[in-house]
């Protein structure tokens, strides 16, 4: 036996150092199987090799205002009371009229850019005072402000025309707080019809509070909308693209899917809410902006074209959930009496709406000349995005109307699609009537996988490690899609890490599972916890996220029993082996959700060509540490170099995470 101490630094919240020991037994065994035969260890079954995921929903500002690259709030002039009481067409607007200029702005929709983007401004120029600063014109400050950074490029946009049909100019320039122009390019708008005029702007200087003013320098009437402007530096460099710094958090979790749109944004509030994913594509322009459900307004222009091009740019299967033709039951504000506001689409639209559904699967899919791939193609992508899922419903209470309109696009897709995944749901708690129901339908209908969701304490997640053993193996599939405990803190963190580890040993029944929700604004969050932080500069991943991308980044496709070996009786010492077929490696998880450390049993024997050289992640913290805007790293995952033996003990540290991956030869 020989000890192992391996000094760790938690970051820098003040913690201080903590030695973790490794007590190993060194085994010298000879090395005569070939490499290949460590696939075929025994003891081992096939799980899923799509666990791990992601769910997007456009909550807490996630989207608009966040991940959505956009700089310009209310661009299209379409915000309204039923976004916000408060809110109309000219919210987040500022009519300016500088240098002893004067004039008036209009708010119309007698002939818009699309009849999808009825509102738009007129400015009426009658007088510009100050040759150099005068001008009428319009000020936007952003989501709470635009931050830039000097030397950076910024791409504005803008459909304008001239009313009175003499050219015009506009000046459009960054500014930060006190009116300092910051960067500025002239625009000459000649067309009396609508046109999209474009200009680069790149700021002098860095400011985290700029704003975009428009200022028409010319006399006479011009018509604007559609004002945006966006960062070169998107992630990938994309036009119309996502904020880079979220984005890439996100890539770095390497998902295995993504789901989107929602959630309960999905089905929305009321039948008129629902998100139509044939809204949210084509040119920005042309696509129909409504509220959110949350409370805020959503443009689309975080759109399904979108969505499906970032689950390619990371590697992520696309999963989109479409209304399963009902509302939320919770739509009109009655989920505080109950929930009974489901409101279900006339069985005389159901044709059409079967056919909204298929049509996104011939878009997704299609060749380029069939008739809805010709407009993914037009959109610039030619080639199919290989869709293998389709979520149908989300937490939906199970009406008769309900499971009458599911039963009809399921069969549909089944018919006409045998060999996509079509999810179900089963409500949205862990139990109870519309569970029952839910899984009965499934059942009744052998729906391939359904949708599970919980919200707990971690004492919850604790004691139900042992959920999934009882579920029938050859049956309906389990996808969790929301889960989290209710917190931040690394003893939320490590419940779930413990839960994580059990829905490894059960990922023969469990295909797939995603914690939610996954963005939150700063200042602007409707629900906790979430995945991760942000502000318009910066981004604060929490120990939950590291627990995921520890998951995510070590997933493999077949589970090892018993070698992990522990008291059974231990709830918060949990621990998984998995192998990834594709490199061969074995991954080891211990998690010890408990305050003492603790030890567990490794026993490799069966695996006969193992590399001693090895890695060993850890995350560990107290059990009320967190991540936050002030200290963002206070718990992030150590990696160390380890000797792997036949056979060793591990001593897993309080509140902890242990991910030890050993290579094959």
């Amino acid at each position: 036996m020989h000890v192992v101490n391996y000094p760790f630094a938690r970051g820098r919240a003040g913690y201080g150092a903590r030695v973790i020991t490794v007590i190993a037994a060194v085994m010298l065994v000879a090395v005569t199987m070939q490499a290949q035969d460590i696939k075929q260890a025994p003891g081992g079954k096939k799980i899923s090799p799509d666990l791990f995921g992601l769910f997007f929903e456009d909550i807490n500002y996630a989207a608009d205002g966040g991940l959505y690259a956009e700089m310009v709030q209310n661009r299209s002039f379409e915000y309204s009371p039923s976004d916000r009481q408060e809110w109309h067409p000219f919210s987040c607007w500022q009519y300016i009229t500088p240098g002893y200029s004067y004039g008036s702005v209009n708010v119309e929709t007698n002939a818009p850019v699309h009849p999808n983007n009825p509102h738009y401004v007129v400015l009426n120029i009658e007088h510009v005072g100050d040759s150099v600063a005068g001008g009428v014109g319009l000020r936007n400050r952003g989501f709470s402000g635009m931050p830039v950074k000097a030397g950076e490029q910024y791409n504005f946009s803008v459909f304008a025309k001239s009313v009175s049909r003499a050219p015009l100019t506009i000046a459009v320039s960054l500014q930060n707080n006190k009116g300092k122009v910051l960067a500025q390019r002239n625009i000459s708008i000649t067309n009396g019809e609508w046109k999209q005029y474009t200009a680069s702007l790149v700021p002098a200087e860095d400011n985290d509070s700029a704003s975009l003013v428009i200022l028409a320098t010319t006399k006479g009437r011009l018509a604007l909308d559609m004002v945006s402007l966006f960062p070169e530096k998107t992630f990938k460099n994309r036009p119309n693209g996502l904020r880079a710094d979220l984005a890439q958090l996100l890539a770095d979790i390497h998902p295995k899917f993504i789901r989107f749109p929602g959630g309960c944004l999905s089905h929305g509030d009321g039948l008129g809410n629902m998100y139509r994913w044939k809204n949210t594509i084509g040119p920005v322009e042309q696509r129909v902006e409504q509220k959110n459900l949350w409370g805020y307004h959503q443009t689309a222009g975080l759109g399904y074209f979108e969505y499906f091009r970032f689950c390619e740019d990371i590697g992520a299967k696309p999963l989109p959930v479409l209304p399963a033709a009902v509302s939320c039951q919770n739509s009109g504000g009655t989920w505080r009496i109950g929930g009974t506001g489901q409101q279900a689409l006339d069985m005389g639209q159901m044709p059409d709406y079967v056919q909204e559904v298929l049509d996104l699967i011939e878009w997704a899919n299609g060749p380029a000349t069939s008739a809805w791939g010709a407009k993914r193609a037009a959109a610039g992508h030619p080639a199919p995005f290989n869709l293998e899922y389709v979520g149908i419903g989300n937490e939906d209470k199970i009406t008769p109307e309900f499971e009458q309109r599911f039963r009809m696009i399921y069969e549909a897709v089944k018919a006409k699609y045998p060999n996509i995944t079509v999810i179900g749901t089963v409500g949205p708690f862990p139990s109870g009537e519309d569970f029952t129901k839910g899984w009965s339908l499934a059942a009744a209908l052998d729906v391939p996988v359904v949708d599970e969701h919980y919200y707990s304490q971690p004492e919850w997640f604790i004691s139900n490690q042992y959920r999934y053993d009882a579920y029938k193996r050859n049956a309906t599939k389990v996808y969790v899609g929301e889960y989290a405990s209710w917190g931040n803190k690394v003893k939320n963190a490590m419940a779930e890490a413990a839960y994580m580890t059990a829905l490894e040993r059960n990922g023969d029944v469990v295909a797939m599972a995603s914690y939610a929700p996954l963005l939150a604004k700063k200042g602007f969050t409707q629900w906790n916890p979430d995945m991760i932080y942000f502000s318009n500069t910066r981004a604060c991943p929490t120990v939950n996220y590291y627990v995921q991308q520890l998951f995510s980044t070590n997933q493999g496709d077949t589970y090892f029993e018993n070698v992990l070996v522990k008291d059974p009786a231990d709830s918060v010492l949990a621990g998984s082996c998995v192998q990834d077929s594709k490199t061969g490696d074995l991954i080891l998880k211990v998690v010890n959700a408990g305050p003492t450390a603790k030890s567990v049993k490794i026993k490799l024997a069966r695996f006969k060509k193992i590399k001693r050289d090895a890695t060993c992640t850890i995350l560990t913290g107290d059990a009320d540490a967190a991540n936050t805007f002030e200290q963002p790293k206070a718990v992030i995952p150590v990696q160390l170099d380890f000797k792997a033996e036949k056979e060793f003990a591990y001593a897993a540290s309080p509140m902890s995470l242990t991910v030890i991956r050993i290579k094959t030869k």
